[in-house]
């Protein structure tokens, strides 16, 4: 059990789950926290990772650091996402063992899931059928994490916990108009839309301005930022489908999907982190012991169309929505089955529309903070 002046240490605290996480276990009276950036820890250093736990002597460690994207990165970037993100679980996981670690907690990701897994997923369909094939490398990489952290307790008695969250928005999410997930990529290009459509160019230099705006095109970097022209501006926001007129994004709208709060999913994690041990995550009388993992969300959903309209509405923009066919889908449907994780004790309260007025109003102040920038 851990109490108030356990150590704990949270890798990737400084990203849109591991912060959250971060925040929820200050919240609750634990300040014997420990946090390293990338530029002080790279995690895919072996001989880094060993010397960190070697000097810190966590007795915890929530594993929330990841290689991630949505679609497009994990189509154009399959190496990064496997490699990365092995390396990363291979070293934090093994050095957890290492040092005597008492309680570990994975994130993984819903996208573990067979493409045709029957919905709402249920844990026990892990690795019954293929895996949708636009971000297979990740998933298999979140896979081995999850069955590392099974085996571990298995054959060493350890108390590592895997949890396989839903698609996530929220405070210190990333809104990178190429690597980014869903929802925060959307809001964002509807939200440049809508400065375009009101001829609004100093909102437009002050989003840029904090995050510049970049793509790789015939093998060289173009960039555009608060200082381009408004022809280079222009250029780069119709090559990722944002104009005045309308916001084109990509696939059919027709997939379904569920969101879950970033706050949240913090809040589920530190719930299983505190109160859960490996011997309530399976059936005590299981001929074999698997599929140990808790699927985190709201078990909920509805389609990328309709949650395009719903950021529509809230940011205000009064052009049109496109939707490029030509561009992949993805999974059609992959809802979470929470069974498990309401028998454990946490339900969600925040529903989209909430999330959605919460996200946007959060991006508005990070651009009027950071107007200096510009």
């Amino acid at each position: 059990m851990l109490d108030k002046s356990s150590k704990i240490y949270v890798a990737g605290h400084h990203g849109l789950v591991g912060s959250a996480i971060w925040n929820n276990l200050v919240e609750r009276g634990y300040r014997n926290l420990v946090g390293r950036s990338h530029k002080e820890l790279d995690l895919l250093d072996a001989a880094a990772v060993k010397a960190f736990f070697d000097a810190e002597q966590p007795d915890a460690v929530v594993l929330a650091a990841a290689h991630v994207g949505g679609i497009m990165a994990n189509l154009r970037y399959r190496a990064d996402f496997i490699y990365q993100n092995l390396q990363i679980q291979q070293n934090v996981i093994g050095e957890s063992y290492r040092h005597g670690v008492k309680k570990l907690l994975f994130l993984g990701s819903s996208c573990i899931y067979p493409r045709e897994a029957p919905q709402p997923m249920k844990e026990e369909t892990l690795l019954t059928s293929p895996l949708e094939y636009t971000n297979e490398p990740y998933a298999i990489a979140k896979i081995a994490g999850l069955k590392m952290c099974e085996s571990f307790n298995l054959q060493y008695g350890t108390n590592y916990i895997a949890v396989m969250p839903t698609n996530l928005y929220g405070p210190n999410d990333n809104f990178h108009l190429e690597n980014s997930h869903v929802l925060p990529a959307m809001l964002r290009k509807i939200h440049l839309a809508k400065c375009l459509y009101e001829a609004d160019w100093e909102a437009v230099r002050k989003d840029i301005g904090l995050r510049p705006v970049s793509c790789m095109r015939e093998g060289e970097k173009m960039m555009v930022d608060a200082f381009s022209s408004e022809t280079e501006i222009l250029d780069m926001l119709a090559y990722y489908g944002i104009t005045s007129e309308a916001v084109t994004l990509w696939g059919t709208g027709k997939p379904l999907r569920e969101f879950l709060w970033s706050e949240e999913m913090a809040d589920a994690s530190v719930h299983v982190l505190l109160h859960v041990d490996f011997k309530d995550t399976y059936t005590l009388d299981a001929k074999e012991i698997r599929n140990c993992h808790i699927n985190v969300g709201t078990g909920k959903e509805l389609t990328i169309r309709e949650c395009a309209e719903k950021v529509r509405r809230e940011v205000g923009y009064k052009g049109e929505l496109r939707w490029d066919a030509s561009k992949p889908d993805g999974t059609m449907r992959k809802l979470t089955d929470v069974t498990k994780l309401h028998r454990l004790g946490w339900h969600h309260k925040v529903e989209v529309d909430e999330g959605i007025r919460r996200l946007y109003h959060w991006y508005l102040r990070g651009i009027c903070v950071n107007h200096q920038t510009v």
